[in-house]
């Protein structure tokens, strides 16, 4: 069942929805999730068999805008301990799309932790994921675990309607959706480990390395061998059915030249502009980061609903503001 977020009583739907241990489409400004109360076991192990996601795999808590502004207080019934370069990466980028993994406290969320001492946590700036997450608490729900609404594995959802379509096996019963339009940002949040007292990339988004380290004062670490395991990191992630190929413009005209007339069951989304069959379908990627972020995982989408076997992707530009588009499509491509 899908409810359009603006109609009356729509939103009081669905946090009773997740009062009562259920599923919940919930729209972010990143990609919509899959959600259910962090602190209920059973609606947390619903999650990963919808998604068939393995439970060892972490989701991450979203909590609702601190009140007063102090975020230390906000995530204090989740985290343990909060260092102080963590505080002021919530003060400067929450509500936004950014996760931070904190060290957890040992009563709570262990299952939507993957079993780990640690859990991931944001607060998402979407109007309507606040508006839900706020009367949820009401009801007695303080966190909300929600990964990408989408099969495991498989092209995250930016609408409501991708997400009906990824799991139209669940009856009203067991999903209520709530329609909150297209997600704005696109990809999914920028992860900073600090669980180990000092800031640690986990997953590039649209938050840059560069902005992180102005705010922490300190080098943003590389992911090592000791990191917690956090959502999105495994190398095969967000694919199409199609087989996903990254290329430069080039490359994927000279690869085009060699197929010639007969080229067919390919699309290419490219900046360059190529010459091709008829038989290729083509889609232009935006020039700059922010719009290619927004429209990447519909676009994907879109590509293998035509049944193209083959999806030909231009390699973005180097700089920091296309490592987010650069992380989502290598994965694809894994």
């Amino acid at each position: 069942m899908t409810l359009n977020a603006s109609d009356l009583g729509a939103i009081e739907a669905a946090a009773r929805r997740l009062a009562e241990g259920g599923l919940v489409g919930m729209p972010t400004e990143t990609v919509y999730g899959l959600a259910a109360d962090a602190g209920n076991a059973s609606a947390v192990r619903s999650i990963f068999e919808a998604k068939g996601r393995p439970s060892d795999h972490p989701l991450i808590v979203h909590i609702p805008p601190a009140e007063g502004g102090d975020w230390r207080a906000a995530v204090a019934p989740l985290a343990r301990e909060v260092p102080d370069f963590a505080v002021a990466l919530m003060q400067a980028f929450w509500p936004g799309p950014l996760t931070l993994i904190l060290p957890r406290r040992p009563e709570v969320a262990a299952v939507a932790a993957g079993g780990q001492d640690s859990v991931g946590v944001r607060c998402p700036a979407h109007p309507v994921s606040q508006a839900l997450l706020v009367a949820a608490r009401a009801l007695g729900v303080p966190g909300v675990a929600a990964p990408s609404a989408n099969r495991f594995g498989r092209v995250s959802p930016t609408t409501a309607a991708h997400v009906a379509e990824e799991f139209a096996d669940l009856g009203d019963e067991q999903l209520l959706i709530l329609d909150g339009g297209p997600c704005p940002v696109g990809i999914e949040s920028t992860i900073v480990d600090c669980s180990r007292g000092m800031p640690v990339l986990m997953r590039p988004g649209m938050i840059t390395p560069a902005q992180i380290e102005a705010v922490c004062g300190q080098p943003l670490r590389a992911r090592d061998e000791a990191a917690p395991r956090a959502s999105g990191t495994l190398e095969s992630h967000y694919a199409p059915r199609a087989k996903v190929r990254l290329m430069d413009g080039k490359q994927l005209q000279s690869a085009l030249d060699v197929l010639g007339a007969d080229a067919k069951h390919i699309a290419v989304y490219a900046r360059t502009t190529l010459r091709a069959s008829r038989g290729v379908v083509q889609r232009r990627m935006p020039a700059d980061a922010s719009t290619c972020a927004q429209e990447l995982f519909a676009v994907l989408r879109e590509l293998d609903a035509t049944g193209v076997k083959l999806i030909w992707v231009e390699n973005p530009p180097e700089g920091a503001d296309w490592d987010g588009v650069r992380d989502r499509l290598q994965r694809a491509a894994a």
